[in-house]
């Protein structure tokens, strides 16, 4: 059986008067993510990591951030594709594990909520996936409230 290793990684700056989304689910804060789709870091990092995994390149390659068609777009339409894409290659997920990186806000009691969404979208049980929530301790970037990022890995098996 062969079996297949993926990571992804995603950032995205925060911006006024916008819906902050993470892991498919509206986070109510005063400010949102900055991106041509509804800049979910977490699910646009679930992307990268499956389609690495699967040798398909990237998200940017599949869903081009110059294409009208995907402007506002929901990621789980995106994460759908990727799906699709993943399974036409033979391939099944074994589990994701994802940490998403932020000071602000705190995200802790959405993640039953993200792992619900990711599940249903990848048609796999809800154990396949971990989610954690960190801080950056103030260092950098995130740490000063600037953005938020998301890392993942997975593994995949060959039909």
């Amino acid at each position: 059986m062969t079996m297949r290793i993926g990571q992804g990684f995603d950032v995205h700056a925060f911006g006024d008067n916008i819906p902050l989304v993470i892991g498919g689910v509206k986070i109510p804060f005063y400010k949102g993510l900055i991106g041509h789709s509804d800049a979910d870091v977490l699910l646009h990092a679930i992307c990268d990591c499956l389609l690495g995994a699967a040798s398909l390149r990237d998200i940017g390659y599949h869903f081009s951030d110059k294409d009208p068609q995907f402007r506002g777009v929901s990621s789980r339409k995106l994460v759908l594709e990727v799906h699709h894409k993943i399974k036409n290659e033979g391939f099944d997920i074994v589990n994701l594990d994802c940490t998403v990186i932020l000071e602000k806000p705190k995200i802790a009691s959405f993640i039953p909520d993200m792992v619900q969404n990711i599940s249903e979208v990848l048609e796999i049980d809800s154990n396949q996936i971990n989610i954690k929530a960190k801080t950056s301790e103030k260092l950098g970037y995130l740490g000063r409230g600037e953005g938020v990022a998301a890392q993942t890995i997975c593994l995949l098996k060959k039909r």
